[in-house]
């Protein structure tokens, strides 16, 4: 492994590591629904960034897949994404109420 790789790695795990903490403590001060989506979906992302890594350095457990693609390299991408498109129908269907 080279150090542009070791710098790749290390910028993702920190760059993941410090907006999943400030989620999770907007999480503690707010009940709004929109917001906990949006913070249950950068929890997801940093675990997606977890798992690929994981997965970089060989560290795979019993998976099951579909074909030849795991379920968690299937599912991970698209929780992310589906908790955003949650948080943002919350949002818009707030706004379209109001008028």
């Amino acid at each position: 492994m080279d150090a542009g790789e070791v710098l790749f790695i290390v910028s993702r795990l920190s760059t993941g590591a410090l907006a999943a903490f400030f989620a999770i403590m907007l999480w503690s001060r707010t009940r709004d629904v929109a917001w906990m989506l949006m913070v249950i979906g950068t929890i997801a992302a940093y675990v997606e960034t977890v798992y690929s890594i994981l997965e970089l350095f060989g560290i795979t457990g019993a998976q099951l897949s579909i074909g030849s693609i795991p379920v968690a390299a299937i599912l991970l991408p698209n929780l992310r994404t589906g908790f955003f498109i949650a948080a943002f129908v919350v949002m818009v269907v707030r706004k379209f109420r109001r008028h």
